[in-house]
């Protein structure tokens, strides 16, 4: 067996460890909300979760695996010495699985970005020097995890009152909800598909649209699916007898 092989299996083995550290952490992170307020159960948690980040990572994870692969450490560096660089992959990918692992086990949730990022500074600036690191480039990664949790915060607090306004503090929710859900199914296809459509494609194909088509396609998709979640929607009949107890039972 040669090296190559051996490095690949190596690297498909590491991957998978960190891929299982991910599921135990990160989409237990994301999929926790819906849970707990038990939207879905846990295997119809798990089904949505296989689905999606699967689908998202293939199809919008082209640019992220980007800026691990190429963007944090100067490849430059290691032109006298390639197994080094793989040699430091291979621990980050290491390192970062046995971090999630025990994150998981204790019940911490962490950011696998974080994780992996982490790992790759830690190998490039103490194995080859400081230099090794694009800092300009970690900066920026570092400076969205401020400002990302921010943006969200926000963005969150604005649908969460205009779901209070609109649905919640009326004197009939379920038609409320009836008429203002399917804009935020809208709104979740519509960004999901233009992400998709700007970011994931190009990794995957050589399909490439304009920015007005982007946003052409991904608007007509979150027409459809808004339409589709409408339907459905409307055959839900209230449960007289649960919302003597709750009022918002069939609505949740």
């Amino acid at each position: 067996m040669d090296y190559q092989t051996v490095f690949i299996t190596l690297a498909g083995v590491f991957g998978l460890f960190m891929a299982w550290g991910i599921g135990a952490n990160d989409v237990a992170n994301a999929m926790a909300t819906s849970v707990g307020s038990k939207a879905i159960s846990i295997k119809t948690a798990i089904i949505i979760a296989a689905i999606f980040e699967f689908g998202g990572a293939v199809l919008a994870g082209g640019e992220v695996t980007s800026t691990i692969r190429k963007g944090i450490v100067d490849s430059a560096t290691f032109e006298g010495a390639p197994e080094l660089l793989i040699y430091g992959m291979l621990a980050s990918l290491l390192a970062a699985g046995i971090w999630l692992l025990i994150a998981s086990k204790k019940g911490w949730p962490v950011s696998t970005t974080h994780s992996i990022v982490g790992a790759v500074v830690g190998f490039a600036a103490i194995g080859v020097g400081m230099d090794a690191v694009n800092w300009g480039q970690v900066g920026s990664i570092v400076m969205s995890w401020v400002v990302s949790p921010l943006t969200s915060g926000v963005i969150a607090f604005l649908l969460f009152q205009s779901v209070q306004v609109l649905i919640l503090r009326t004197d009939d929710p379920l038609t409320k909800a009836k008429r203002y859900v399917p804009f935020y199914i809208f709104l979740t296809a519509f960004f999901m598909t233009l992400v998709t459509i700007k970011k994931g494609l190009k990794h995957v194909s050589d399909i490439s649209f304009s920015s007005q088509e982007a946003y052409l396609y991904a608007a007509l998709i979150g027409v459809v699916v808004a339409v589709i979640g409408a339907i459905f929607i409307s055959k839900i009949q209230p449960n007289k007898k649960k919302e003597k107890d709750f009022h918002f039972y069939t609505v949740e």
